[in-house]
């Protein structure tokens, strides 16, 4: 890894060294905790659904908090990921193996793990029940279940991905489909979705579409390949700063962009993609593709739809600025499964996790939330094999940048932050609640700039 000196000059590299020190030493192959659902006791003072990005975080803050002994967190899977790395994984950037880790060696040590899954959330009764039959109790509740991938609302998947020239960088199944469709690509029509509904890294959709523009130049393709971008939004980008940046990329290199237009069918048999116009509805497109890479529509997980801490659409209802429940005062939210009105990446759980923390630790002193969330969020536009726009912002779609530089501008240093240095801060610092965002960091460049 090319070490962060080299990406920012002076005194801030020496801060930014000092603070890649703190966590550069990797997680151990196996955490000691407690382990199976089997052991599980029936109540914890704090009981944490989830063992995703902010399930883990928040159990290893909650932890230092009230005991080890005192927190359990609910998840089934046996391997943890880290998503954000798949963009390149499906450009053949990085290895898939790389993203993942045993559930085992993230959750903290100590800390309960009820492999299970959650059927039924009681918050009136403060209370769960997985799908082992198992009831458990709680004193605090930190929901952070995630979205739900619904492939099966696009007629053809997810069967069609059984067929060649079809992946998907969304999920750990379909994402080295991607790559070798890529690989595959002889000419005709690329095409990359993004479908009608919320999804998590908005940005993701569209920078396998740059990568995949990129590996077309690398290997003579470029002239064979006519690179589309049909979008269900009504812009490139949700703040307009970027947005310009990525409407000049986009001419530059020849990209065609539709927007309005939402994946409705795969004939992966045909290689046909059929399309409806939102602005029209009922009136489809069909579009024969040599490579087709599926953003999937999304969704609440099931069991918060119907659930009474979901809002009419099924999300967590959280307010927006402590993430404490609007009607249960004992439960809180955090990620992708929130109707927190910000995107939903990563590196928005991290700024996340250090509100919640400050919230929570003030609610079990009886005392109102003081700390409040501005919606920060960071997007790491990738453009190219060595380039990156890293977009970040707040609940206004302002840009809330944390370098003196102009994060606008493609820049190589940008992506040896997503594509290196961030995992490692996930990793290391993220997932053992040391990490809450680059907040602090801002502050001391702006200081130092003052």
């Amino acid at each position: 890894m090319v070490p962060l000196v080299a990406v920012v000059s002076g005194p801030r590299a020496q801060l930014f060294a000092c603070l890649l020190r703190l966590g550069t030493h990797p997680i151990g192959p196996l955490q000691l905790h407690t382990g199976a659902s089997h052991t599980a006791r029936k109540h914890y003072e704090v009981l944490v659904l989830g063992g995703g990005s902010g399930g883990i975080t928040m159990a290893a803050r909650m932890k230092r908090k009230v005991g080890a002994e005192n927190v359990a967190v609910v998840e089934p899977s046996e391997r943890h990921f880290y998503q954000p790395i798949w963009t390149l994984v499906g450009a053949g950037a990085k290895q898939l193996s790389s993203s993942g880790r045993p559930t085992a060696s993230v959750i903290p040590s100590g800390v309960e793990w009820i492999k299970a899954r959650v059927v039924e959330l009681n918050p009136d009764k403060n209370c769960i029940h997985t799908d082992n039959g198992k009831e458990i109790s709680y004193r605090y509740l930190i929901i952070a279940l995630g979205i739900q991938l619904d492939y099966e609302k696009i007629k053809g998947l997810p069967e069609g991905f059984a067929h060649p020239k079809i992946g998907s960088n969304y999920s750990v199944k379909t994402v080295e489909k991607t790559w070798k469709a890529l690989q595959d690509f002889k000419e005709g029509n690329a095409v990359f979705t993004f479908p009608n509904t919320p999804v998590k890294c908005a940005g993701a959709p569209q920078k396998i579409m740059y990568l995949s523009e990129a590996y077309f130049r690398k290997t003579g393709k470029r002239s064979k390949a006519n690179i589309i971008f049909n979008t269900s939004l009504g812009a490139i980008f949700g703040v307009k700063k970027y947005a310009d940046a990525l409407q000049e990329i986009i001419r530059e290199r020849n990209l065609t962009v539709n927007y309005k237009q939402n994946l409705i069918e795969v004939r992966a048999d045909k290689q046909e993609a059929v399309f409806e116009n939102l602005d029209k509805p009922g009136e489809t497109q069909v579009i024969s593709y040599e490579m087709l890479h599926v953003t999937p529509p999304m969704s609440p997980p099931d069991v918060l739809k119907t659930s009474p801490v979901a809002d009419a659409a099924g999300w967590v209802d959280v307010d927006k600025e402590t993430l404490q429940h609007k009607r249960y005062p004992n439960v809180f939210g955090i990620g992708d499964c929130t109707n927190l009105p910000t995107s939903k990446t990563a590196a928005a759980v991290a700024a996340q996790s250090g509100i919640l923390d400050r919230t929570i630790s003030l609610i079990m002193k009886n005392q109102t939330p003081t700390k409040k969330y501005d919606g920060y969020t960071s997007c790491p536009l990738v453009t190219s094999y060595n380039r990156v726009i890293l977009a970040e912002f707040d609940y206004k779609a302002e840009p809330l940048e944390t370098f003196p530089v102009d994060q606008s501008k493609e820049r190589l240093s940008m992506y040896l932050m997503k594509a290196d240095l961030m995992p490692l801060l996930y990793w290391n610092m993220m997932l053992r609640g040391y990490w809450g965002g680059p907040a602090f960091l801002r502050k001391l460049f702006h200081l130092g700039m003052s």
